[in-house]
């Protein structure tokens, strides 16, 4: 099948480029998220045990950040790899996949982070029986 105006072969996008560029972007959220649950974190510590979620947010923010690391690893390992070479590219389909679904989990812990996060731990004095 040959498009108009387009060689047999030839591609008008480097996929590997694209990917390597689409990466690196979301390499970059990551690092953005990292920051903020690192000061998240930080907060949490500060307050120590005068927060009712204290151990719950020491657990979600922990977890967000071992799985933001594992994913920034990924992520890595992708933008090394040339997603043109046929032999890597289901194995590179499947960790893409596989990041898809740790950035989804990521995102619903800091979802319950943001839930439970730094507003409702000022007002620990309030307790409803």
């Amino acid at each position: 099948m040959e498009r108009i105006g387009i060689q047999p072969g030839k591609s008008r996008i480097n996929t590997n480029s694209y990917a390597t560029k689409k990466t690196i972007s979301q390499g970059l959220f990551d690092v953005a998220l990292l920051t903020a649950n690192a000061s998240q974190l930080k907060h949490t510590l500060t307050l120590g045990d005068k927060s009712r979620f204290y151990l719950l947010m020491v657990i979600l923010i922990g977890a967000s950040i071992l799985l933001q690391v594992l994913v920034g690893i990924i992520f890595i390992y992708l933008g090394y790899h040339n997603i043109e070479h046929e032999q890597r590219q289901k194995r590179l389909n499947n960790l893409n996949n596989i990041t898809t679904i740790l950035v989804f989990i990521i995102t619903v812990i800091n979802v319950f982070i943001s839930g439970f996060g730094i507003n409702n731990q000022t007002n620990n004095s309030i307790d409803y029986d």
